[in-house]
């Protein structure tokens, strides 16, 4: 009997000193529960035979103000409505290379809040970093693959630079219609015109 009750103590106490080495291991709730991931989509890129004449479709057909780059919407963010933000949408040339090492059709562009610290929690998890964050005035960039080898851009917005950018360049929008990220001051990864 005491035998068997040594055994179911040193039992509960592995499994105690178990779970509380875990709980040391993993952030407080509190510090994840602070780190914003996600707050909205950035843009929507995906590769087409011919983004000219596909680009001319979605203008006849619904409405899009598109230009070279493809539109930009502009809407209200929901904590603030006087606060612009903008979403992306862009046909890019089928042998784009801006989607590398990806070799899907598509890239979807994530609007979040801390990119520094954001980076830092998806190295620590194992996640794949395609490169470092890369700043400009409208925003900071990084590049990331899922688990299934998509790639996403994350884009920290500076979404007053970003308007900024776009009255200067034309003023138009599908509520937007230029992509100041990709036309305006070059980056290390600019892609080709689509």
């Amino acid at each position: 009997m005491k035998k068997n009750l040594l055994v179911c103590l040193l039992l509960f106490c592995s499994f105690g000193l178990g779970m509380a080495v875990t709980k040391m291991m993993q952030p407080s709730s509190s510090e994840t529960a602070t780190l914003k991931r996600v707050t909205g989509i950035g843009g929507i890129f995906f590769k087409c035979k011919d983004p000219l004449k596909l680009k001319e479709w979605y203008k006849a057909h619904l409405g899009l103000n598109t230009d070279q780059y493809g539109t930009n919407f502009e809407w209200r963010q929901a904590g603030d409505s006087t606060k612009k933000g903008f979403t992306q949408w862009s046909a890019f040339k089928e042998t784009t290379k801006y989607f590398l090492p990806s070799t899907r059709e598509f890239m979807i562009n994530y609007r979040v809040a801390d990119i520094s610290s954001l980076y830092t929690a998806l190295k620590n998890e194992g996640v794949t970093i395609c490169d470092s964050i890369d700043s400009y005035e409208y925003g900071k960039f990084l590049h990331i693959l899922d688990n299934e080898g998509n790639k996403i851009e994350l884009w920290e917005p500076n979404d007053e630079e970003y308007d900024k950018m776009g009255v200067k360049i034309n003023g138009g929008r599908t509520k937007g219609n230029e992509q100041q990220h990709l036309d305006s001051k070059p980056r290390k990864k600019n892609p080709e015109p689509h």
